[in-house]
């Protein structure tokens, strides 16, 4: 598993990482390090990890050249490392079918977790039912709304969904409800935490789990151009989708690194969710990282068109790679998402999630201003169909027009 950027035996990526939890919890998150430090490597593990994600989820998923696309823009070729193709349409399968793997050693019967989008509980209640335990799954109330079609998913795959009224009512709050229902269930319970986020040892965890992403990026370039690429993209609000594409190529110095935020409706506070473009070091859901913050120092209002990138936190290591200088990090709109979500879909033939279409647009901006011997590749995350519905809705009202 990648291991590029080192972390300390506490959970800190230099500054960023940490265990700031209650007691209780620190026992609990330390049988999982001492389980997961146990098991990486284990030979019996990795088989049954790597049997999952070709057997169950399809890896590996294809790095596909957007030639009309790439054309259109008279720039550097964009190629899309194709995630979507997952078994149940995005990345999130390959950290749901790791950690599943560690409860069921730890001899752990119920599955607990938390969901934005709704792409990490389809993708839990999918790997909870393959290996038959209960499922539990928070998401917030607005959330639920906006994502039916995944919330129905879940249901029918046996998990329980339950709406997160506190707040926002959004992820923040679904992560929130989902560790104090934890506490009190963790004898039995396994909390499958989706993003690179929260206290050690998830940001690790979620990490080595999607860095199949960037290994099998890497390789695939090799093989399709005889070299490596010039840029790699992808959209972050936890992160988990941005550092298992960064994960390989960390090393690559040649490589740059770009993560792209949601700027939403504006700048201005409680209007995006641009974490590490405008936040600054504070501690939430048991780690410290770059966060939103009000006036008093707590989690700020955030806001995307995007359910699955409006979280007021970044995962510990992106922090740290921004701080190194390693990783930059840029925003993108919601209508110049939406302009990428169109723009894929009628050029190429592929509906994007609107959350990878937030890293789509930045490589639209920058393909041009390359050269034509330059090479990026943007990690596609999701597909986009779950996101129609919200689209169409948003055309009906006269907010949008096809394009």
């Amino acid at each position: 598993m990648a291991d590029n950027t080192i972390v300390d035996a506490n959970g800190f990526f230099g500054e960023y990482g940490g265990q700031y939890v209650p007691e209780p919890l620190i026992p609990i998150l330390n049988e999982l390090a001492d389980t997961y430090n146990k098991f990486r490597e284990d030979p019996d593990f990795r088989r049954e990890f790597e049997y999952y994600l070709a057997k169950y989820s399809g890896r590996p998923t294809p790095l596909y050249l957007c030639s009309n696309l790439t054309k259109e823009l008279g720039g550097a070729k964009i190629y899309l490392k194709r995630e979507d193709l997952n078994h149940l349409g995005a990345h999130k399968v390959n950290n749901t079918i790791g950690q599943i793997l560690l409860a069921k050693r730890m001899g752990k019967k119920k599955i607990i977790a938390e969901t934005g989008a709704g792409q990490h509980g389809v993708a839990t209640a999918a790997t909870a039912a393959l290996m038959g335990m209960k499922c539990t799954i928070y998401m917030g109330e607005v959330d639920v709304e906006r994502q039916k079609l995944n919330v129905f998913r879940m249901r029918m795959m046996g998990a329980e969904v339950i709406s997160a009224q506190s707040g926002q009512r959004t992820l923040k709050e679904a992560v929130d409800e989902a560790l104090s229902a934890w506490v009190g269930q963790a004898e039995d319970t396994y909390y499958l935490l989706g993003s690179a986020v929260g206290p050690h040892p998830y940001p690790v965890m979620v990490r080595d789990f999607q860095s199949v992403i960037g290994k099998e990026a890497k390789q695939q370039c090799l093989e399709d151009e005889g070299r490596l690429p010039d840029v790699c993209i992808a959209c972050v609000g936890g992160g988990s989708n941005a550092i298992g594409l960064f994960a390989d190529f960390i090393d690559e110095e040649g490589v740059k690194l770009i993560g792209v935020e949601p700027s939403g409706r504006s700048l201005e506070p409680g209007q995006h969710a641009a974490t590490l473009c405008l936040g600054k070091p504070g501690i939430m859901h048991g780690f410290n990282s770059y966060m939103l913050q009000d006036e008093a120092g707590e989690p700020a209002p955030v806001y995307s068109i995007s359910a699955g990138l409006d979280y007021p936190s970044v995962g510990p290591e992106h922090s740290h790679l921004k701080d190194l200088g390693r990783a930059e990090y840029e925003h993108a709109s919601d209508s110049e998402a939406i302009e990428a979500f169109f723009k894929l879909s009628q050029s190429e033939g592929i509906i994007p999630a609107l959350e990878s279409s937030h890293a789509l647009a930045h490589a639209m901006k920058l393909a041009p201003q390359l050269g034509k011997d330059k090479i990026i590749v943007v990690n596609l995350s999701g597909r986009g169909d779950k996101d129609v519905g919200q689209i169409e809705e948003m055309i009906s009202k006269g907010e949008l027009s096809l394009p």
